[in-house]
Formats: structure tokens, sequence, C-alpha cells
């Protein structure tokens, strides 16, 4: 059903061929948001399309490497040139490497860095001048648990979520002038590829699903009051509380 509060806009969700972002991306589309689905495998991307346009939805593919800087700027680019407007920015994009830090390489570094935290600043980047333009507008950055704690063998990929929310916090305050509201939504364990591939072991009928984490990038993006929440932190109920 859509909803008049979102009914006509345009957002751009990263990492939207399957988990998270496939799910972020079907909910905003239900809802009458024009999508734009960007990751870097093109079939992926076009099998989501095609479901969101089966059910009713307005969806067009941009595959992107998000942390490749050109591409980047292309994929906002293009967005806009398609939708001719720009409300909601979904950085979801995101990589793991897991293992004890003394094994990993300094490529491996790089490489989830690029990915988990120079993707979505040259897109916030690039996104800004058009998101400003609205009355009101969004940036969720999909970070996880690991951006606010630390765990072994994560060394690398806690390091890229730690350096997400630092710039996600600071840059709050750089747009919120600007009508840009900037979230923080801070996962832990979801039934996706990277959460099984970090932890093998994992029992996944315990885990959230990913149609949960939409839930709550729709919830940030349909407030309108004058309370804002910066950032929601989710656990699977098997998890203990406040820890």
């Amino acid at each position: 059903m859509h909803d008049s509060k979102l009914e006509g806009k345009a957002a751009i969700i990263t990492g939207a061929g399957r988990g998270i972002g496939r799910s972020i991306a079907h909910a905003l589309a239900r809802k009458g948001v024009r999508v734009a689905l960007a990751a870097r495998s093109a079939d992926e991307l076009e099998t989501v399309r095609e479901e969101i346009e089966t059910a009713g939805g307005k969806a067009t593919c941009f595959p992107t490497d998000t942390g490749n800087e050109q591409e980047a700027v292309a994929l906002v680019r293009k967005t806009v040139e398609r939708f001719g407007r720009l409300d909601v920015l979904v950085n979801n994009a995101g990589m793991g490497v897991f293992g004890p830090l003394v094994e990993t390489s300094t490529d491996q570094w790089d490489e989830v860095m690029r990915v988990n935290a120079r993707g979505p600043f040259i897109l916030c980047r690039e996104a800004i001048p058009h998101l400003r333009k609205q009355t009101r507008s969004y940036i969720v950055n999909i970070s996880s648990v690991v951006g606010v704690k630390g765990y072994e063998n994560q060394s690398a990929y806690a390091a890229s979520k730690h350096a997400l929310m630092g710039m996600t916090k600071a840059l709050a305050r750089e747009v919120r002038d600007l009508g840009i509201r900037v979230h923080a939504i801070c996962p832990g364990g979801v039934d996706t590829r990277l959460a099984t591939s970090a932890r093998p072991d994992l029992d996944t009928s315990v885990l959230m699903q990913p149609d949960e984490i939409a839930d709550a990038v729709l919830f940030l993006v349909t407030r309108e009051g004058n309370a804002v929440v910066d950032e929601i932190h989710l656990h699977r109920e098997s998890s203990t509380p406040w820890a």
C-alpha cells in the first residue's frame, strides 16, 4: 500500500541485490518510492527490479561498485537524471573480512574500508546537493553492532563500521539545518550471506530477518515530527539485552 508521505519520492539503495538491501528496496517501493538499485551484481539487481515491478512498484538498476569514485558519482547523477530528484540515500552495501588481525593482509584491510567506509562517504558527498533541495530528506547508514563494539577475528570489519559511525555522527550535525536527517541502524545477527560467512556455526533460525531491518528504515524515513532518532540498535531475541 502506498504511503502519502513517500509517494513519488526517489531513493538510492546500495547492496540492493540481496539480503537487507533487497528487503529495503521492496519495502520502499511498496510505499510508492521510486528506487534506484545499486550493487556489483547486475543479474541480482535485475531480479529485484523484476520483483518490484511485478508487484506494481518502480525501480531501475545501476550496477555499481560503490567504493569506486567514478561509479559512485555516476550512480547519484544517473538516479537524479532518471527520477528528477533524490529524497533518500540508504548506504547498505558492505563486505566483511574475518580472521585474526595478524592474518589480515593490507589488501584485505584496504578493501573492506573501501567498500564499507569510502563508498558511503562518496555517496553522501554527492547526494547532499540533491537531498537538500527537498523539504525533508534522509540518509540511512546501515552499520552493525560491530560499529559500536569489538569482537575477536573482526578487526578490519569493526574498524570499517566504526569509521562509518564516526562519519554518520559528524555528518548529522553538518546537514541538520539543510533539512537532511542522518541515521544509523546497527543490527546484530541478520540472516544474510555476510553473517554466515563470519560465523558458519550460527543457528540461522534465531537470526533477525532482512525484512525487520527494512521495517526500521521505513520507521525512520516516515518520521516528520520534532523527535529525531539518531541510531537504532537491533539484536536477535536470543541475544542478551543491553549487552
